[in-house]
């Protein structure tokens, strides 16, 4: 059964490049079955600390419904990606029905 998840990732580029790299992610979600809803390109903000001798990175917000068992095969495709500085991922929950009048 496919469930709403919300992934959140901080890509190690600048502006100019980051519309080919999340092109290029989106396209890997869908080829492993996700069906993306919404893709909201953030900005370039300044992290709290260093991350792999990153200041800055630009965020990318990704919503897609999947199977459970493809968020572990994700997580595992963009560690392996050196546009990608960090990923998380959250299960939202249903959408609310519309209240009865």
């Amino acid at each position: 059964m496919n469930k709403r998840y919300e992934a959140l990732l901080a890509l190690k580029t600048q502006e100019e490049s980051a519309k080919d790299i999340i092109d290029r992610i989106e396209k890997l979600f869908k080829s492993e079955g996700a069906e993306v809803e919404q893709v909201q390109r953030l900005e370039r903000r300044e992290l709290s600390y260093e991350h792999d001798h990153q200041k800055s990175a630009y965020f990318v917000n990704i919503i897609f419904s999947a199977e459970p068992a493809l968020i572990d095969k994700l997580r595992s495709k963009l560690k392996l990606d050196d546009d990608v500085a960090f990923q998380n991922y959250l299960v939202l929950s249903k959408k609310a029905a519309a209240p009865a009048a």
